[in-house]
């Protein structure tokens, strides 16, 4: 080997080397940074989700409002009728045999988002018979499917064993996110409904196809135009933060980490206020950004979502060394929050006004 030779093989491990020291460093230093953000004791949105529902923001830092997220509904009274007024209400709207209220027993089955077939029996039948006929027809096509009954002392609750029911009602779930109820699974519905009455001694009351389309299809505009998501962002003014000790402080600091990599902050009750995402695959070390999503219609407007992810980000960015940004990585001002926080004020109302509240039973099943 000669002299040359060596020189060059000595200046590419020197090289190689000088790579793997300053990979290390990086990763050191990103690993400091967090380690250091979530190192001391004061209490914040974090620690506590509990104290965001009045979140204050400051003026430092956020003084250019560019590009700012913002909700792209219009709820001025020239929008959509479909949002001033019950969807049962409305011209077409299917007229359901012995009307009931779902919402007051929080029943699986409810006139307002359901198709709803009753199936009256020739006599009464028991709850173990009906669940054995039911339990094969939990959805038709991706619409879910669900039952109650009327028991013989006039009483709609979800069909038991020990029960005795004069009448079965089948409700298929006329829209969800992925679309409307469709001919083929209304079709389905009804064939296999047909033959549980067949074997029941039961009359189904079919509703006409067309009108189903119809109330369907109105439904699924108002879902389309109240289906919001708003996201903030968290960008690093510096080095990239270590993803394994941001997750393991975040997870103590109260977010919940699931299968997929989302970080999910609880809001105490059973429910999610909003998720956070690393925007890195797990195979990944570092990340120089942080996404906060609501999913508005899910969340109810007294868990104050959005000023709960707006507070959350700016502790997040004050402890970190980031910056709240929009999705064009543009700082987002405080004035365009405020803003922001108005428009999910009205949209919440346009929910309210047709019966489907936000972060209810209703709009959970509407907005899966």
């Amino acid at each position: 080997m000669t002299d040359l030779q060596i020189s060059l093989l000595a200046i590419g491990g020197t090289i190689v080397v000088g790579v793997v020291i300053f990979n290390k460093w990086q990763e050191y230093k990103a690993k400091k940074s967090v380690d250091q953000a979530f190192g001391s004791g004061h209490d914040d949105v974090l620690m506590n989700p509990n104290a965001v529902t009045e979140p204050r923001f400051q003026e430092d830092g956020y003084d250019t409002p560019r590009h700012e997220p913002s909700l792209d509904t219009d709820f001025s009274e020239d929008n959509s009728d479909f949002g001033r007024q019950s969807p049962a209400s409305m011209p077409g709207a299917i007229s359901q045999a012995n009307p009931f209220d779902a919402s007051e027993k929080d029943l699986p089955v409810d006139e307002l988002i359901d198709c709803i077939i009753p199936l009256e029996f020739d006599a009464p039948v028991r709850g173990e018979k009906l669940l054995t006929e039911i339990q094969g027809l939990k959805y038709v096509g991706k619409k879910p499917v669900h039952f109650i009954g009327l028991s013989h002392d006039g009483v709609r609750d979800v069909v038991a064993h020990g029960g005795i029911y004069t009448t079965l009602f089948a409700g298929v779930q006329m829209v969800s996110r992925g679309g409307p109820l469709n001919e083929l699974e209304y079709s389905e519905f009804v064939t296999k409904l047909r033959e549980i009455a067949d074997r029941l001694n039961a009359h189904p009351d079919i509703p006409d196809m067309n009108r189903v389309m119809s109330n369907a299809r109105d439904l699924h505009q108002f879902v389309s135009e109240h289906d919001a998501q708003l996201s903030v962002n968290v960008m690093s003014n510096g080095a990239p933060w270590a993803v394994s000790t941001l997750l393991a402080a975040l997870e103590k600091q109260g977010f919940d980490v699931r299968p997929d990599g989302r970080l999910v902050m609880p809001d105490g009750d059973g429910g999610n206020l909003f998720t956070l995402s690393t925007n890195v695959s797990v195979s990944e070390t570092v990340t120089a950004r942080l996404t906060l999503l609501l999913d508005v219609p899910c969340v109810a407007p007294l868990r104050d979502g959005f000023g709960a992810m707006a507070a959350c980000a700016k502790s997040l960015a004050t402890r970190l060394g980031g910056t709240v940004v929009d999705d064009g990585n543009q700082p987002i001002s405080k004035t365009a929050l405020d803003e922001i926080a108005g428009q999910v004020n009205e949209f919440y109302a346009a929910m309210a006004e047709a019966d489907i509240a936000a972060g209810s039973t209703r709009a959970q099943r509407l907005f899966s």
